[in-house]
């Protein structure tokens, strides 16, 4: 496991590791513009956060539904849209959440995406938790996410050493934001799982070809134990694609790029929805 020069960071030898630099210097930037410590105080006066684990574990397959504009495999999706927009359809069509990329160089989000979101999604009766998906590795970048509105953030197992996994968590915890913790393979579970992590996103993407293989999440499932809530990511699609994501475990799913796309987000909302039962983790 080859550390990175960035403290606390992994040589993965895949797109990562380009991410990953960007996202240090772009951190210090910001650091120099918006000191940690006024970053605490907003977040000291924010709302308290909405349990993103508790919100997924819901009877039916939940859906965090993510607003994103762009991906490193596909570059800018071929739709414009106005995120709260597309938040309040979300929220209005039954999404358990709301995923926001707040990446800019490899992405085209921002924070600004992810507070434009949170004022929908923490509106009024019925709210729901909102995840900032980015590639954290500070603790800034925490304080960054509960300041901005957010209720969780994502922990990239693949990226951080163990003793960063760790750290990073006990942090967000301390701030009171929750860490969905991803991960790609057997390894990246035994430390996601050896962490104590108890909302698992299990990536269905290979990063260094791209590809995508539902597969992953079926093998992977088997590893967890019942009190871990497990999301599968990538490369869901249809209603197809759900059940079997259902069947392999998980209790919800993280879907972005189709509901974007799609002319109906309602309808495709709907379709991603399920009330089956979850399947056996064997």
């Amino acid at each position: 496991m080859p550390l990175s020069t960035t403290t606390g960071t992994v040589e993965t030898g895949t797109i990562l590791d380009k991410i990953i630099a960007r996202t240090a210097l772009d951190v210090d930037e910001r650091q120099s513009n918006v000191s940690a410590a006024e970053l605490e105080l907003r977040a000291a006066k924010s709302v308290p956060a909405i349990s993103l684990r508790r919100a997924l574990h819901a009877p039916g397959l939940s859906l965090i539904a993510e607003i994103k504009r762009a991906s490193p495999s596909k570059g800018r999706f071929p739709v414009e849209f106005e995120v709260d927009e597309v938040a309040s359809s979300y929220r209005s069509s039954g999404a358990n959440a709301i995923s926001v990329l707040t990446d800019e160089p490899f992405f085209q989000g921002s924070l600004a995406d992810l507070e434009a979101t949170c004022q929908v999604a923490h509106e009024g009766a019925g709210s729901i938790p909102v995840l900032r998906k980015d590639f954290i590795i500070d603790e800034y970048q925490l304080l960054e996410a509960r300041a901005h509105g957010a209720d969780a953030t994502l922990l990239i197992v693949g990226a951080l050493t163990g003793d960063r996994l760790g750290e990073l968590m006990r942090a967000a915890d301390s701030i009171g934001i929750e860490v969905l913790v991803e991960v790609h393979d057997e390894s990246e579970m035994d430390r996601a799982l050896a962490a104590g992590a108890n909302l698992i996103g299990i990536n269905n993407r290979d990063l260094r070809t791209f590809v995508v293989d539902l597969g992953v999440s079926e093998r992977l499932a088997a590893m967890v134990p019942e009190d871990v809530v497990l999301v599968g990511e990538s490369g869901i699609f249809t209603a197809g694609d759900a059940n079997r994501m259902r069947s392999a475990g998980m209790d919800a799913v993280l879907v972005g790029e189709s509901l974007i796309v799609a002319q109906d987000r309602a309808a495709a909302v709907a379709q991603i929805k399920l009330d089956a039962p979850r399947g056996a983790r064997v």
